[in-house]
């Protein structure tokens, strides 16, 4: 289906509701909490309120690796944002991310608890709080950050711009998957032509700027997000394909990526997270979401 041409775009928008798609139900051109619900506080000075959706995974990983790298303040408690069910909109979450938007975090090792909200802002954070994955020397440092921005920037183009109309949109509309496949595969050009010189996109070191893009590029690659790779020829990428799967095969990453997941294979899930032992006793009772709901949770944006 291709999109109807006769429509002119009023003088003043106004909300409809039940304006199409599958998140119409959620969708919403105000900000604020809908219902009143506290978050739950666990024991450890870390509490994260994610989903497992790229951006989510983002800062589990991290937190897996500086777990991993011995930094025991790291400890933390993950709890499961069901972003489909509206749970970003309660007034305890609002309170740490007025965005209504996973991941937020909230460190409460500070005499006056901190709210760390947007995903980049939470990597740095860490990497700062901890002194890990964020290289000392100036040059390095700053070409860290200049990929940690420009996944902030691009991203949206590739969720909310080609995600959105290739998967879901409830028309498909030509000229917007055209112009947001463009996009994507020219970011993907930028990557792989960073990528054949370097070993990470900040150079020799692993950094926050590789945790910040892998969970989304990685995933678009390897056809789990989306289930585009085939579309964007993705073997074309090889540069970035050696990337992912050197990011892919680490511990950390791996348990990072099972944390707040709550589809697909139930092995591969760990709906909340309070201690590192957590991974070795799941129990297998849980039973799992389709695994296109992983789409679904992407599309939001967050």
């Amino acid at each position: 289906m291709t999109a109807s041409t006769d429509y002119t775009p009023p003088k003043v928008w106004t909300w409809e509701r039940a304006n199409g798609g599958e998140f119409a139900n959620l969708n919403r051109p105000i900000a604020g909490a809908t219902h009143d619900k506290d978050l739950p506080v666990g024991r450890h000075p870390l509490q994260l309120y994610s989903m497992a959706t790229p951006n989510g995974v983002k800062v589990t990983i991290l937190l897996e690796e500086l777990l991993a790298a011995g930094h025991a303040g790291a400890e933390y408690d993950a709890w499961l944002i069901k972003i489909t069910e509206g749970h970003q909109f309660g007034s305890g979450f609002v309170e740490v991310n007025p965005n209504s938007k996973i991941p937020a975090l909230l460190d409460r090792s500070t005499p006056t608890p901190i709210r760390v909200f947007e995903s980049g802002s939470i990597l740095l954070y860490l990497a700062e709080k901890f002194g890990a994955f964020l290289p000392k020397d100036i040059a390095a440092r700053t070409e860290t950050m200049n990929w940690l921005f420009w996944q902030m920037g691009s991203a949206p183009y590739l969720g909310g711009g080609f995600g959105h109309f290739y998967a879901y949109a409830p028309t498909t509309i030509a000229y917007a998957i055209d112009r947001f496949t463009m996009e994507v595969k020219r970011q993907l050009d930028v990557l792989d032509r960073r990528l054949a010189d370097n070993e990470y996109l900040a150079g020799r070191e692993y950094t926050i700027a590789d945790i910040a893009v892998f969970p989304w590029y990685g995933a678009l690659l390897k056809g789990t997000l989306y289930g585009a790779a085939e579309f964007l020829s993705a073997q074309d990428y090889r540069h970035v394909q050696r990337w992912v799967d050197a990011i892919g095969v680490r511990p950390a990453v791996k348990r990072g990526r099972m944390v707040n997941r709550t589809w697909g294979d139930p092995s591969e899930q760990l709906h909340e997270r309070h201690d590192a032992n957590d991974f070795d006793t799941q129990t297998q009772d849980r039973v799992a979401a389709p695994a296109a709901l992983v789409h679904q949770h992407v599309s939001l944006g967050t």
